[in-house]
């Protein structure tokens, strides 16, 4: 080859490489960091907003979309002739339901294929399906709201393996379902179950034959296990009811363990991670920043950076010091700790010493402190800047820093059609972010609408 030739290659290589259009297959994306990191992604609306490609019809739940090989994996619960589901409910009263996972073109929206199972239903906002599907090595993974695990193939939807968690190994359902979004590695699939020994346990991807189990909470909570590098350990990282471990994902060896309990079992986010920090949030019992470490004989251990109690009353919780998220992600960068309030304030914090330095109404599109609780706002970086997806349906362009909120631009995606239980409408699910689009949907309709830089 020419040394011409050979440049010219590598510029046909580079644009490549600019022009890829990334997957999301999982919960909270490749890495399940909540980093956008595709290219070619708009900076502004267009006039008259973003470009909607398509709509598909769906049934109702909670879990996010995910995104692979020009395909997208959704599960919702289908009604059942003749019935009226439910929406926002306390009531645990146990009924006959549907769920079901569809397989969708991510060009056009057309279901290319669908599979559904009966369960019973007891949990509170017994909408539908929580936790997210992964999309791994040819196969698509689900978790149903009652713990029915699948494990299917992604082109065709056929099942490989399907596991009933309560029946097989003990498990009590949380208050408002299974919501952990499996995670794939080494050939496992790994979420939390519950029952003897087994608040996390792994399964063979291929046969879904039980490989490890391991820790013993109280309650498994609703959070689902980030994979990263802490003290120099690649490890998977969980926190359910009682606090926080990190595991070996091979073997389920717990390195380290620090308390952090949530009440009524409310631990919920996935960890933010930074370095060797972490930070975990929830919405009785204010948050924390821990600090991985090895000793001189290589022992992990946490310690705590700092913790900030809201007092535990709702008359308090958005006053004080720290932030109480309910199921609004956290952004844990360089100095400052990014996270959503329960009453829908976006707060930036003082990363070492958890020190509000800021707050805002304006990415929740709440207009009153302390007027509606469960406040959300979900944020992916991408870049410089955020995307901020509120329970209104509005994506945000945002960028984040000590200084404060700064908003680029705004526009109004899809119509919240969730029940909130505080007599709102909203948008409760993650949405996906593949092929320079987003992909949200509400408990009727899945969208993809165009962020390309050109439309």
């Amino acid at each position: 080859m020419t040394a011409k030739r050979a440049a010219v290659a590598v510029v046909v290589a580079a644009v490549a490489s600019l022009a890829r259009a990334d997957d999301w297959p999982q919960w909270r994306g490749p890495m399940r960091d909540g980093v956008w990191r595709e290219q070619g992604v708009l900076e502004k609306f267009p006039a008259g907003g973003p470009k909607t490609l398509w709509k598909a019809p769906v049934g109702a739940g909670f879990s996010g979309p995910t995104v692979a090989g020009g395909r997208v994996y959704l599960t919702d619960r289908p009604a059942k002739p003749g019935e009226q589901i439910k929406l926002g409910s306390f009531s645990r009263n146990e009924y006959a339901a549907l769920e079901r996972v569809l397989c969708l073109d991510a060009v056009d929206g057309r279901v290319l294929w669908t599979h559904q199972w009966p369960c019973s239903y007891n949990i509170a906002y017994g909408t539908g399906p929580r936790a997210t599907p992964t999309v791994a090595d040819g196969k698509v993974f689900v978790l149903g709201a009652m713990g029915d695990l699948l494990c299917l193939e992604a082109r065709t939807g056929k099942v490989v393996w399907h596991k009933h968690l309560k029946e097989e190994y003990g498990a009590s359902s949380p208050i408002w379902g299974f919501s952990c979004s499996p995670l794939v590695e080494g050939g496992k699939m790994i979420c939390t179950v519950g029952g003897r020994g087994g608040t996390v346990m792994a399964f063979d991807a291929a046969t879904g034959r039980e490989a490890w189990r391991a820790l013993s909470a109280k309650e498994i909570g609703y959070s689902s296990p980030l994979l990263c590098t802490l003290a120099g350990r690649r490890q998977m990282v969980m926190w359910h009811a009682d606090g926080l471990a990190g595991l070996d994902p091979a073997t389920g060896q717990v390195l380290w363990s620090a308390p952090f309990p949530a009440r009524f079992g409310m631990a919920i986010v996935t960890p933010a991670v930074d370095g060797d920090r972490l930070a975990v949030s929830c919405q009785f019992d204010g948050a924390a920043v821990f600090r991985v470490r090895a000793d001189a004989g290589g022992t992990l251990g946490a310690e705590v950076v700092w913790k900030a109690s809201t007092g535990g009353g709702p008359e308090r919780q958005w006053k004080d010091a720290g932030v109480n998220t309910v199921h609004s992600p956290l952004l844990l960068r360089g100095e400052c700790l990014y996270g959503v309030s329960t009453f829908g304030e976006l707060c930036g914090l003082d990363a070492g010493t958890g020190k509000r330095l800021w707050t805002t109404l304006e990415a929740s599109g709440q207009t009153e402190v302390p007027k509606d609780r469960w406040g959300s706002a979900f944020i992916v970086t991408n870049g410089d800047r955020e995307f901020i997806l509120n329970e209104k349906g509005e994506l945000i362009i945002a960028r984040l820093s000590r200084d404060g909120y700064r908003e680029l631009d705004r526009a109004r995606l899809l119509e919240p059609d969730m029940d909130s239980g505080a007599k709102r409408k909203v948008i409760w699910s993650h949405p996906a972010y593949a092929e320079r689009s987003i992909f949200i949907r509400n408990n009727s309709q899945l969208v993809r609408v165009s962020l390309a830089a050109e439309q």
